[in-house]
């Protein structure tokens, strides 16, 4: 008789249960993914313009010279825009390069990576949309990196096909 009690109070237990509702019905059509349209080609925000503006403004402090930004827009997905700019020596193009990427970074910009310290002929300062090269005069010309990016002009120097 013990078993037959222990079961009834069991089974009554259990009936005595709330009953859990039935889970809501999934409709069986999923619903299209959205298209994406092509986003509009976007002229330059406000943050970049401020970027750029601040290297301009750090590279005529610093008394760098013949000063050329190209607008990469359409041309390259490494940056915006190319800065370029000369120094009287190799010193003088570390400076700049160095002053340029301690006040990015004072300004918030974080520090930013710098190339080619050591030599002086050629530094590159990566400030993210905006890539700054800092040359002695020779080894721009040599370079040429105006008539390379400037497609959209005739180069500033041809050169002849070796034959």
């Amino acid at each position: 008789m013990c078993l037959d009690s222990e079961r009834r109070t069991k089974l009554t237990r259990k009936t005595t249960k709330p009953a859990k509702k039935p889970a809501a019905k999934k409709s069986a059509a999923k619903k299209a993914a959205p298209v994406k349209k092509p986003a509009p080609k976007k002229k330059a925000s406000a943050p970049e313009t401020i970027l750029l503006s601040r290297i301009l403004k750090s590279l005529d402090d610093d008394k760098a010279e013949e000063v050329v930004s190209i607008d990469m827009d359409g041309h390259s997905s490494l940056c915006d825009t190319i800065v370029i700019a000369n120094g009287r020596s190799s010193r003088h193009v570390a400076s700049i390069a160095e002053h340029l990427a301690r006040r990015l970074k004072e300004i918030g910009y974080g520090t930013r990576p710098v190339n080619g310290l050591a030599q002086g002929d050629w530094v590159l300062v990566d400030a993210g949309d905006v890539i700054v090269h800092v040359f002695r005069p020779e080894v721009r010309a040599y370079y040429d990196l105006e008539g390379m990016w400037s497609v959209d002009e005739k180069p500033a120097r041809t050169r002849r096909a070796v034959s």
